[in-house]
């Protein structure tokens, strides 16, 4: 399941969606991003993300199906935030639960590799002063890590 909102989310609650009474999940991973105050050296007081409707809930959940076709996963939720949030303010949660926790593990860090390289979403971040707001470029580390999903066989 994804959903893009630009409310806030309450990640036990979420959990315990996910989870619900399914008693054949043994693993249970959780990733939960949030805004950091500080950003490659530069304070960060507020950072916008923005996004394109539907094109982004229709590539979220291509990413969600690729790693439900990869990993034998009994349940998966991916939540991301749009709009602006300040430092502390969580963005992003994902969710994998399978039989095994290897599995859990491994689904949950492919999606946020991948979220974080192909999801269409767009940060503005704001420093000390507002004026001096600057959109966030992609990172090499970021395309490396989601590289080696590419290169493994599952």
């Amino acid at each position: 399941m994804i959903r893009v909102q630009e409310e806030p989310f309450d990640i036990a609650a979420e959990l315990r969606g996910v989870r619900g009474s399914n008693y054949k999940i043994g693993g249970t991973a959780l990733f939960a991003g949030s805004v950091r105050d500080l950003n490659l050296g530069e304070q960060v007081s507020a950072m916008t993300l923005e996004h394109y409707p539907g094109m982004t809930e229709k590539a979220l959940a291509d990413i969600e199906r690729k790693a439900n076709e990869r990993w034998p996963l009994d349940a998966s939720l991916i939540v991301h935030r749009y709009g602006r949030m300040q430092p502390g303010e969580d963005i992003v949660l994902v969710i994998t639960c399978s039989s095994h926790r290897e599995a859990a593990f491994e689904a949950c860090q492919f999606l946020m590799d991948w979220l974080k390289t192909k999801a269409p979403f767009w940060k503005l971040e704001e420093g000390a002063d507002a004026e001096n707001a600057k959109w966030v470029d992609a990172r090499d580390s970021d395309d490396t890590a989601a590289e080696r999903w590419s290169k493994a066989k599952k």
